[in-house]
């Protein structure tokens, strides 16, 4: 289990999904798997050796959506959302809980780089 306030998890928005699939294949050997909740429009990512996927691809409408995104494991989303606009953060996903139970948010930074946190879903 990755340990809480560190990075957990990453996704990359794409309008070409295939060739960045097939772009990251390349460079690192990433495979990939159709996300069944998302209805074809999420691709887990795997790494070569690693027990369970460890980021996302998300299909994009248009390039203007294109990003890549990190995302924190954190004990408690909605506290840490909290700090972090106390301390200049502002708020792009307001806290949202999947239907899986998974809890994430999204935010920029001070630098307006864009970040998210998320609890998993219950075991």
């Amino acid at each position: 289990m990755t340990a809480p306030n560190t990075v957990a998890w990453f996704q990359i928005g794409s309008d070409q999904p295939e060739q960045v699939k097939s772009f990251y294949a390349g460079l690192f050997g990433w495979s990939y798997t159709a996300d069944p909740a998302f209805d074809g429009n999420y691709d887990l990512i795997s790494y070569p050796g690693s027990p369970a996927p460890a980021g996302g691809i998300a299909r994009m409408h248009d390039s203007s959506a294109n990003h890549a995104v990190f995302y924190v494991l954190v004990t408690d989303v909605a506290a840490t959302v909290a700090t972090a606009e106390t301390l200049g953060a502002t708020v792009q996903v307001p806290v949202t809980k999947a239907p899986s139970g998974l809890i994430f948010a999204e935010l920029r930074d001070t630098s307006n780089n864009h970040f998210g946190v998320f609890t998993p879903a219950p075991a």
